[in-house]
């Protein structure tokens, strides 16, 4: 029989004697560090549960879910905070996973073993001296563990798929606070769900992934100043129609502000940028950018990069800030509404608003050969909005990018997860997979948390037996 705890400080009165049993940290709101554990990437929000463990391993990892059960207390788990959604907000545990960083490579088997804490900087340096790369995403300092949950769109995706196609094990900490290292022959059903399914069925401790037997890419952006070249999202758009698989990329539109910290050939300006990534050699990819060079980039940053340096693609920002984003899985795109997105972008629009459009399709439309829980594979592209929300904007940002992304939704086959920076309802859930994944995905997690123990940012509820 579970002890219910009644309120916040009798959680944090039995944390004590948790505390004396694990060789991590439990904080309370009063503890040093408090604050700073429960804080992460995203600034608009934090969790804010009545105890904190930090965890140094696996073991304080099962204490902790073993703990929360018996006492009646859900449970939330934060690595890095990069996406934050619902904040974790009453009578529970947060587990924070972020000094597991230990990343293991085996180059023969072209693997590595990394655990929750990690975040893809460690795994690409890891990597680097065997000439290998993980499936890794735009921003190396995401943790590697809640990405892959999610499916994970990297920089070499086109050429390989999701990252979740590209995971060997999993070992995972169930609502019964049970250790289980789950393969596709050991427990296939949590094996699939777990793979895109998002965080809604235990707490990760480890993860094993392959890697790629890649060094270097042609990559890079080219920056280009909207007001000369308007039709660079069209343009875009076109030469995406033919280019190989190996050739990745995106073009984000925004307005940098008039402040010294911008280089000056941006400061103040509208401008439209295009990320390239391409997997080939450099000859063959500069060949290929040719038709996008035309048209007159005002800084041309493609060259041949070390993986190690592929955070130079997206080149995006890497101190936390609040932010919220949303977006669309689109079968294609319609030209003619291109324009309405650049306007989107300028700097009539206020709050400001980023927007992105990201090539997908290639080895994304491929099921991968153990079947997993990612959906809409048939995406061709992504579209996102995304802006810096500041006090007092939240509800003219929601209602902004609402709008934006409803002129889409023609051409929407769902949504992804993983590119979504807020609060999400349900249907919103439901549209990231097929049909048929969802039903099974809650039949999974009634199976394996029936209670609802574990509160991800993205919940999919257990099945009801009515």
């Amino acid at each position: 029989m579970r002890h219910m705890i009644e309120n916040n400080h009798d959680l944090s009165s039995a944390g004590a004697a948790l505390a004396a049993t694990i060789s991590g940290d439990v904080l309370t709101p009063d503890s040093p560090g408090f604050d700073e554990e429960r804080s992460g990437f995203q600034l608009l929000d934090a969790h804010r549960p009545a105890l904190i463990v930090a965890a140094d391993n696996g073991d304080d990892v099962v204490a902790a879910v073993r703990f929360a059960t018996e006492n009646g207390a859900p449970v939330a788990v934060q690595s890095t905070g990069h996406g934050l959604a619902t904040p974790f907000d009453g009578n529970g545990v947060l587990i924070s996973t972020r000094r597991l960083t230990s990343v293991t490579v085996n180059p023969s088997e072209r693997t590595a073993w990394v655990e929750a804490g990690a975040q893809w900087r460690n795994v690409i340096d890891a990597a680097a001296p065997h000439g290998l790369a993980p499936l890794s995403g735009s921003l190396p300092t995401v943790g590697v563990v809640s990405y892959i949950l999610g499916g994970g769109v990297g920089i070499l995706s086109r050429s390989y798929g999701f990252a979740a196609d590209h995971v060997r094990r999993i070992d995972i900490v169930t609502a019964d606070g049970r250790p289980r290292q789950v393969t596709a022959t050991s427990d296939p059903d949590l094996f699939w769900a777990l793979r895109g399914g998002g965080g809604n069925f235990g707490v990760v401790t480890g993860i094993e992934i392959d890697l790629m037997p890649v060094e270097r890419i042609y990559g890079g952006g080219l920056v280009f100043d909207l007001e000369q070249t308007p039709q660079l999202p069209e343009v875009w758009y076109r030469w995406t129609a033919d280019v190989p698989e190996a050739m990745a990329s995106a073009v984000s539109m925004l307005t940098f502000p008039d402040v010294p910290d911008v280089p000056e050939p941006l400061r103040g300006k509208h401008v439209g940028s295009i990320q390239i990534a391409y997997n080939g050699s450099a000859e063959d990819g500069a060949e290929l950018v040719k038709p996008l060079r035309e048209l007159g980039p005002v800084i041309d940053g493609l060259t041949e990069i070390p993986y190690g340096e592929s955070e130079k693609v997206f080149n995006e920002p890497d101190q936390p800030h609040p932010y919220r984003g949303e977006n669309l899985l689109l079968r294609d795109v319609d030209p003619s509404r291109l324009p309405a997105l650049v306007k989107l972008s300028s700097p009539q629009t206020q709050p400001m608003c980023v927007v992105g459009l990201r090539h997908l399709g290639g080895a994304l439309s491929r099921s991968p050969e153990v079947p997993n829980a990612v959906g809409n594979r048939s995406a061709n592209y992504v579209l996102g909005v995304l802006s810096l929300t500041l006090p007092g904007q939240f509800d003219a940002v929601r209602e902004m990018h609402d709008e934006a992304l409803a002129a889409w939704s023609d051409l929407a086959i769902g949504q992804g997860l993983n590119f979504t920076f807020g609060a999400v309802e349900q249907d919103k859930i439901r549209s990231a997979f097929d049909a048929a994944d969802y039903e099974r995905l809650t039949e999974i997690r009634a199976a394996v948390d029936p209670e609802e123990v574990f509160r991800a940012n993205f919940p999919i509820p257990p099945k009801s037996d009515s």
